[in-house]
């Protein structure tokens, strides 16, 4: 079969490249389109019923989480000079088109009652000459004297005022986003610097906008220092500037497919997605090597261009049709979760695997054909003396010190096993970003003086029209209030409680004492100033406190809206409180006449988070699964998939060990590592083992001679491709991201080790069962050929031999 193969190549060689580089132009094309985005809630499926809850939120109350929030921390933030900038920064930020709205102290309503009307006005509080400090510091009074802003809008304690900025939720979905988020920042840093003060900014569109610029950036640099990288180790190893560009062209039109494929299968660049080309780089090199390694070894042998390239195929074919296979089933088991994201990152890695195999079968058959044969010093690598010397250690190891090698691993194993139980899962929205970067040091500003800024909702479903707004449920509504604003983690709540509060005092002329839930005495003076017709304050015309009342309420006024902001506490902690919290809210709201519901988007990250980290733990079973059918297939026997599972589940075991040793947390991002790693570790043991396979024939069926020779004739591309492997995703190590840096650097231990066992325990177990292996061998029962084809004339496939 793959003689024939090997045939159809070089004979329509040409018109193959035609289609493959038409097809690489099409594809291009696509992938000039692709897009960025960051979407927390694609981690989730979509009939789940805490994303239903907050679709169903969203419908009633609209968008959560589309503020950004500035911060500055001044104790003379009254003083004339610095507040008539402040406000002027509040005017230029409003002139940004996908503002929609700000809420701070310069913009700060106050409530007015007018007996004679009997109706509250909304004033703004900051106006008349506020170039005169008497008029501010007066002013700046009566600001304080009014409790609906302590803790929303400043930290007396520590002089911290905040200013909310309300986003286009649309425009922050859009490429838009990035120019925004610039002018936003632009204006903060400049008043900043005139004033010689820090400027804090964070909020989820903020976040998201910084993140997925961070995204794009690190995509393009990694893609180029991978370029870069594995081509001076291939003119290291290979000494031709044609090996290095054929296989640089190959990768290339890999990265050109895979970023095609996303745009075809109508997704975005995420965080996963992302990886994907920079691996199509590290993942397609390996195919190169191998094919031309094995090209350069046969034509050193008999010196005809023709015969290498068809033994090439033949031999190299189905080992890297395997290897391909297995590291695709690595990531194409994604598809089989319930996480969106994950399946998108799923379908595309896997897919793009095996593209770059079709890829490199097609295009270097093809291309070396029209090339002259390669020279002495191209395959001098072949010989060469520090790799060599390596092997002959490998081999002096399994042959004469395997007892060593077995007591080594087992206390490796066990150490490793110690640190599995430290192991802990958690995910925090800023989890990939350094402690030292703005964006995080900004966020713990907002968490230190205002709580956080993360959105929590809750939402109260009194089950009739109107329940909202009778005193029994605004009683409780605030003590719900008054219960979450206590947690250390959560920022005083927003509710329509807290505008009625503010109505209160505003009727009892500013007397703060009274900024409290009104009673039964009260309501009947405050009834018709709370009254109003048609969603218009009594006074005529849409006022902020109507808006904020309304925004709290659905239309029937029988749900009830609290939105909370608060710390970024993580997966792991976040369920804690909400399990703590839903007793008492319990006991507040009787669940016959009450149902309370808590989302937003904070709880939707969490629940995402242990979405996709349990459907990583499914996919490496399933990985692990269908690989073990595949190397079963492939050798026919019991005994030989496990001695192929033992040098790749060790390696998996140590970096777990490393991980709980190091304090390294289970997420979405270090997960992947053991699926990743999975997928292409087991590539050096199919190699390893086909090559066994290939070569025990021509040994008289002697195991222990086939091993050694296997050691050093596979040993040198495994050394080659598991540097290359290593380099390729040692460049994630430098990423900005905490997870991609810990993917990097722990994929790579994960490989290094794997090529270790493969070249030390895999031998050495081959040796301990050399009976039963060489009993099963005689009866032709472990090594069914697949392809061990006759060699037939050149002719016979349709080739001519212009050796």
């Amino acid at each position: 079969m793959w003689q024939r193969l090997a045939g159809f190549v070089l004979k329509y060689r040409l018109p193959l490249l035609i289609v493959l580089l038409a097809s690489t132009g099409v594809m291009a094309y696509f992938a000039s389109k692709v897009q960025m985005s960051y979407d927390y809630v694609a981690s989730i499926p979509r009939d789940n019923p805490k994303f239903l809850q907050y679709q169903q939120f969203k419908k009633q109350f609209g968008e959560d989480g589309n503020m950004i929030v500035l911060g500055v921390q001044h104790d003379k933030f009254f003083e004339a000079g610095f507040f008539a900038d402040y406000v002027q920064l509040n005017k230029d930020l409003k002139k940004i088109t996908a503002v929609e709205n700000i809420l701070s102290v310069p913009l700060a309503i106050n409530l007015v009652k007018n007996d004679s009307t009997k109706k509250l006005t909304a004033v703004q509080l900051f106006n008349g000459d506020l170039s005169q400090q008497a008029t501010i510091d007066s002013l700046a009074g009566v600001f304080h004297s009014l409790p609906f802003y302590k803790g929303l809008l400043y930290n007396p304690e520590t002089n911290a005022y905040l200013m909310a900025i309300y986003v286009n939720r649309d425009v922050f979905n859009s490429a838009k986003r990035t120019q925004v988020a610039d002018e936003i920042m632009k204006l903060a840093d400049a008043f900043g610097k005139k004033h010689q003060t820090e400027v804090r900014l964070s909020g989820l569109p903020l976040i998201r906008t910084i993140m997925a610029t961070k995204v794009a950036d690190e995509l393009k640099l990694f893609l180029k220092i991978s370029f870069v990288l594995t081509a001076l180790i291939l003119f290291m190893f290979f000494r031709s500037f044609g090996s290095v560009m054929m296989s640089m062209v190959v990768v290339a039109i890999g990265v050109i497919w895979s970023v095609a494929t996303i745009v075809l299968m109508g997704y975005k660049i995420t965080l996963l997605t992302g990886l994907i080309p920079p691996l199509i780089v590290v993942i397609g090199i390996p195919n190169c090597v191998y094919f031309l390694n094995k090209y350069h070894t046969e034509y050193a042998k008999h010196n005809n261009k023709t015969k290498a390239l068809i033994r090439m195929i033949q031999r190299m074919g189905i080992v890297t049709l395997f290897t391909n296979i297995t590291a695709a089933i690595g990531f194409g088991v994604f598809c089989f979760t319930n996480s969106a994201i994950l399946k998108e990152f799923g379908v595309v890695a896997g897919l793009n695997i095996m593209f770059i195999f079709v890829i490199s079968f097609i295009f270097l058959p093809a291309v070396l054909s029209y090339l002259p044969p390669p020279k002495t010093k191209h395959t001098s690598y072949l010989d060469n003396r520090m790799f060599r010397a390596v092997l002959s250690f490998l081999d002096t190891m399994v042959f004469k010190y395997r007892p060593a090698i077995y007591i080594v691993t087992i206390l490796v194993v066990g150490a490793a096993i110690v640190g599995m139980l430290r192991l802990k899962s958690v995910g925090y929205m800023l989890d990939d970003v350094p402690k030292t970067d703005k964006l995080y040091t900004d966020l713990k500003f907002f968490e230190r003086n205002f709580k956080g800024v993360m959105p929590l909702e809750i939402a109260v479903d009194t089950k009739k029209k109107n329940g909202v707004i009778s005193l029994q449920t605004l009683n409780k509504l605030d003590e719900l209030t008054k219960l979450v604003g206590a947690q250390p983690d959560f920022a005083r709540p927003l509710s329509v409680v807290e505008g009625i509060k503010f109505a209160k005092q505003a009727y009892y002329n500013g007397d703060s004492t009274n900024y409290s839930v009104p009673n039964q005495f009260d309501i009947g003076f405050l009834a018709p100033y709370l009254r109003m017709k048609g969603g218009e304050a009594a006074g005529g015309g849409t006022s902020t406190f109507t808006k904020l009342v309304s925004s709290f309420m659905d239309s029937t006024r029988q749900i009830a809206r609290i939105s909370v902001n608060m710390a970024d506490v993580g997966s792991e902690k976040l369920p804690r409180l909400m399990d703590s919290l839903r007793p008492q809210v319990n006991a507040i709201f009787d669940t016959a006449h009450y149902h309370v519901t808590f989302t937003g988007t904070s709880i939707i990250f969490q629940e995402g988070t242990r979405f996709i980290i349990n459907g990583l733990t499914e996919s490496i079973l399933l990985a692990f699964v269908l690989i073990m059918f595949c190397m079963l297939y492939l050798f026919r026997s019991w005994r030989m998939l496990i001695i192929s599972l033992i040098p790749n589940i060790i390696p998996l075991v140590v970096t777990a060990g490393v991980m709980g040793w190091a304090n390294i947390a289970i997420k979405p991002s270090t997960v992947l590592v053991f699926s990743v790693a999975l997928g292409i570790a087991i590539d050096v043991t199919i190699r390893f083992l086909v090559n066994f396979k290939q070569e025990l024939p021509h040994h008289d069926l002697d195991i222990s001679a086939t091993v050694k020779q296997t050691i050093h004739e596979t040993g040198l591309s495994i050394i080659y491709t598991s540097m290359i492997l290593f380099a390729g995703f040692m460049i994630f190590s430098f990423s900005e991201f905490g997870g991609t840096k810990a993917l990097g650097w722990l994929t790579s231990l994960t490989l290094v080790m794997a090529m270790i066992t493969n070249l030390t325990i895999l031998p050495a177990l081959l040796l301990w069962m050399e009976k039963a292996l060489l009993k099963k061998a005689k009866k032709k029962e472990l090594w069914k050929p697949l392809d061990d084809e006759e060699d037939m004339e050149l002719s016979q496939i349709g080739v001519d031999d212009k050796e």
